[in-house]
């Protein structure tokens, strides 16, 4: 009897030692779609325990003691927009779930536009560059208030950690957020040297960075982004526009704000800026840490926009199809020309 007991204490221990070692993970913003890779990427990693938030909902004290917590809400711009709600509302609301789980550690998906787009930006952009958002464009300035919101958390208690990831452009061929969408549809129009060079960050990517930060359990500010990045005429060769006769900068910002308001154009005025100057971001700090990233900047954009299939041919190769293309198009004018000229003389001889 004392043996059966023996057992059964060691296997307690051993189910209370195993619960202690798996940490548990808060989830806000699930239902997003980069929200479902990041749920998806916690699950996958063995020693945690994953609580997905609903949506517009409170953390209920009935849900326990998490270690981390992690929030996508603030980097989806149509989420907030469903919502009604301001990136400032949305870090209240984050805080007030840190506290009710009682999370010391937090790891927060912002964007890399709190950093601005500027002409004199050096290329690229590290973590410790001054933050310079848009000041006409209220989302970007708002996230870096919500960043400044979330370290202000973090120095209140010791033992507190907050990891947040600022990526580029994120896009998918699902779930691109409206936002990503028009930045993607603004880049490479202004044909000429000015167009600037552009980076787009697959959401699978970003989710890994997401599944880093818990397991590594982060502190700090993390760029999230491919290696390098697209110069400006390839952004516009991928998108497959002609050429188009470049309007002044202030005529275009009066044309697009008429567009805007009328919804015939997709870019709202405060995103100009974002399509006109660069905003490269180093991805390195996160490199040492073990990301990787698996998308190229090219590739992402792809899959997002679906470019046409022309724009990926090699110069080569469209010269081939050019060639062909005159060549048919010659052999059917000769052939159509044939028939009309037989047609006619047939009409001569019965007349």
């Amino acid at each position: 009897m004392a043996t059966v007991r023996g057992s059964v204490a060691r296997v307690v221990t051993a189910a209370a030692a195993e619960q202690a070692m798996t940490r548990r993970v808060y989830l806000r913003g699930a239902s997003t779609g980069l929200g479902h890779r990041v749920a998806d990427r916690l699950r996958a990693l063995s020693d945690l325990e994953v609580i997905v938030a609903p949506d517009l909902t409170a953390a209920h004290p009935s849900i326990g003691t998490c270690d981390t917590l992690v929030d996508v809400v603030l980097a989806d711009h149509d989420l907030l927009g469903r919502r009604s709600s301001s990136v400032t509302a949305a870090v209240a609301e984050l805080l007030a779930d840190a506290a009710v789980v009682g999370v010391h550690d937090v790891v927060v998906v912002s964007s890399a536009m709190v950093y601005g787009a500027l002409a004199n930006n050096p290329i690229p952009l590290t973590e410790d560059a001054v933050l310079r958002p848009d000041p006409t464009f209220v989302y970007a300035r708002q996230l870096a208030s919500a960043e400044a919101i979330v370290e202000a958390w973090r120095t209140a208690a010791p033992g507190r950690r907050v990891a947040v990831l600022r990526p580029a452009i994120p896009v998918a061929a699902d779930g691109t957020s409206s936002l990503a969408i028009a930045l993607t549809t603004g880049l490479g129009q202004r044909f000429g040297e000015a167009d600037p060079e552009a980076q787009f960050v697959h959401h699978d990517d970003v989710a890994s960075a997401v599944a880093v930060a818990v397991a590594r359990r982060l502190d700090g500010v993390y760029n999230v982004a491919p290696d390098g990045s697209i110069p400006g005429e390839r952004v516009r060769a991928l998108t497959g526009r002609r050429f188009r006769v470049p309007l002044p900068d202030r005529m275009a910002d009066v044309i697009a704000g008429v567009r805007w308001r009328f919804q015939r154009g997709p870019i709202p005025p405060g995103l100009r800026s974002y399509t006109r100057y660069p905003w490269i971001i180093a991805n390195d700090k996160l490199r040492t840490e073990g990301w990787a990233p698996t998308v190229t900047n090219e590739q992402a954009y792809v899959e997002s926009t679906e470019a046409k299939w022309w724009t990926m041919i090699t110069p080569k190769r469209r010269q081939e199809l050019a060639l062909g293309a005159m060549i048919g198009v010659t052999v059917i004018a000769t052939a159509v020309a044939g028939v009309t000229v037989r047609r006619w003389l047939r009409r001569r001889s019965r007349r």
